[in-house]
């Protein structure tokens, strides 16, 4: 088994992440998804926790070597950044969503300084839209982001493109397309069925439902 079927295993395990085509989600963006991917659910499973922890430091650390400092993504990926940098020995900070209303109106929170090489530790990243508003944050802070890891993606071209277009490397425990195959091993998901789901994968936005 892969490091990425292993962690996709830890998700479907505790079920962070649910399978429904035949119901499908909807998500904020109004698109209806087969999927919905909760990671805060594995905090609660120390455990697992742990491995997801160890997965992440794994991948910073062979990835990212350069960097000297850790940034969360606010609200999930706060926790997941803390507890890599704990384990990594790194200085930590973290990105609000938008600037603290009282006090110093801080949108980063921890100790930097400018010219520091960052990674960035997210939970989940879908048309990488939200997550590279914080890359932009972290360079305007003087800050030199070298990537962002994050535990599970869905692996849309959108967001390969919008990566690729702001020059950051980005890696991920696990994806769409490894999760979705565990899922039919496992017979939690028909094989007839993965065609349904990897045929959403392509075209989220169009996707109506089977």
């Amino acid at each position: 088994m892969t490091n990425k079927q292993a962690v996709a295993g830890k998700l479907l395990q505790v079920e962070a992440v649910k399978l429904s085509p035949a119901k499908p989600f909807t998500w904020a963006s109004g698109w209806k998804s087969p999927i919905y991917c909760d990671n805060r659910r594995v905090l609660s499973f120390p455990f697992i926790r742990d491995f997801i922890k160890s997965e992440m430091c794994n991948v910073v650390f062979e990835q990212f070597p350069e960097a000297g400092l850790l940034a969360g993504v606010a609200t999930a990926g706060i926790p997941w950044g803390a507890m890599a940098a704990d384990q990594l020995k790194l200085p930590y900070i973290y990105v609000r969503p938008k600037p603290k209303e009282h006090g110093l109106g801080n949108q980063v929170e921890g100790f930097y300084e400018p010219g520091q090489k960052v990674a960035v530790i997210e939970d989940l990243v879908s048309t990488g839209k939200s997550s590279l508003q914080v890359v932009d944050v972290l360079r305007n802070a003087g800050l030199e982001v070298v990537g962002m890891v994050s535990i599970f993606t869905y692996g849309f071209d959108v967001a390969v493109k919008a990566f690729a277009d702001a020059g950051i490397r980005y890696a991920s425990l696990t994806d769409y397309a490894t999760l979705i195959g565990l899922a039919v091993d496992k017979g939690i998901v028909s094989a007839e069925m993965k065609d349904v789901l990897m045929q959403w994968s392509k075209d989220p936005a169009g996707w109506g439902g089977i």
